[in-house]
């Protein structure tokens, strides 16, 4: 049966539409094996060679580096030694492209997130979070926005693993939509809009497909694409950078078992990840927001209606989508077991 299902935090319409495919385990995409791209001709292996020197951050500090932060030599925004300024043209308005790019690397050449030792995927964590430190001290930055695209389908140029970190002078959009909505329902209810759906998600279960003392993955209630998950620290924290290391601990491996499940179950699809935090505002208050990622498996390709409408159709359900991430098999009747 169809259902219109309504975002609780950005108010948000999709379509659950499951009658749109025969079986579940069908939408999964039959893949060849991915095949690692040559050492090389890779960027990342050899820093000087490929002119991605110097090094922004490092880890360790000392010896041979397993994490290092670089500049993006192809950024979405220049570097400038001042703000970005607010400018118009006639009707329209618009602000210089004037802010930073930086990718994260990991040493190894083929071992993505997910299969990174626990310790080191902290450690790619930690890293981002002394980046924005740094960004929220130029005064100039607004929000920065990390990801990662996996797999060409998802956006990524080079195979090497890597992730991207983004200081944008503005709010992004969704951002907006998202502390709007947080706060809305925190004004109404006196209590954060993330961490209730995480107590009801808890106690109801169907949808709940990780869990340790410090974080929870879900496959949301409103899922825009077919096995969406998200991660939530458990601990109500309104700034990924300020999020303490045993949380973080927990949080990078509820992502690694998500990622691994993806990779197992839906035959190792392609995918993005990304954080959505607070902004970097120095005297903004966002008390009531929940940072928390988003993952998002190359499942779907958006349509006309998706893309003239702004409403994802999605045919998995979030019911569904929990089960086969723990290895639940859909039988002939259509029970999960």
């Amino acid at each position: 049966m169809s259902e219109l299902r309504q975002d609780i935090v950005s108010g948000d319409w999709i379509i659950m539409a499951p009658g749109r495919v025969k079986r579940p385990h069908d939408i999964i995409q039959k893949k060849s094996r991915r095949i690692p791209t040559s050492k090389e001709t890779c960027p990342f292996e050899d820093l000087r060679k490929s002119g991605n020197l110097p090094l922004r951050l490092r880890y360790p500090v000392k010896g041979k580096w397993s994490i290092a932060v670089i500049r993006n030599k192809f950024p979405a925004l220049r570097r400038d030694d001042r703000c970005a300024m607010a400018m118009r043209q006639g009707p329209y308005s618009y602000i210089e492209g004037i802010g930073h790019h930086d990718l994260v690397i990991t040493r190894d050449h083929t071992k993505n997130f997910e299969a990174l030792p626990l310790k080191e995927a902290v450690e790619v964590l930690v890293v981002m979070q002394r980046m924005y430190r740094r960004f929220k001290k130029d005064g100039c930055s607004k929000y920065v926005s990390a990801f990662a695209n996996w797999g060409p389908t998802a956006g990524a140029s080079v195979a090497h693993p890597h992730y991207q970190l983004l200081a944008l002078p503005i709010i992004p959009p969704d951002i907006m939509h998202s502390l709007n909505g947080s706060r809305s329902y925190f004004a109404k209810n006196q209590r954060c809009v993330h961490c209730a759906m995480l107590l009801f998600e808890w106690e109801a279960g169907t949808r709940v497909v990780e869990s340790n003392e410090f974080a929870l993955a879900v496959a949301p209630f409103v899922s825009r694409k077919p096995f969406e998950a998200r991660v939530y620290p458990t601990r109500h924290l309104p700034r990924f950078e300020d999020t303490p290391r045993r949380d973080l601990t927990g949080i990078a491996e509820a992502l690694q078992s998500v990622l691994r499940r993806m990779k197992k179950f839906l035959n190792d699809p392609d995918f993005n990840f990304f954080i959505h935090t607070s902004p970097l505002e120095k005297d903004a208050t966002y008390a009531h927001y929940h940072w928390h990622i988003e993952i998002l498996p190359k499942i779907s390709i958006p349509a006309g209606f998706e893309l003239g409408t702004g409403i994802d159709v999605n045919t998995i359900t979030p019911e569904e989508a929990s089960a086969i991430l723990k290895g639940g098999i859909i039988k002939n009747d259509d029970k999960i077991i």
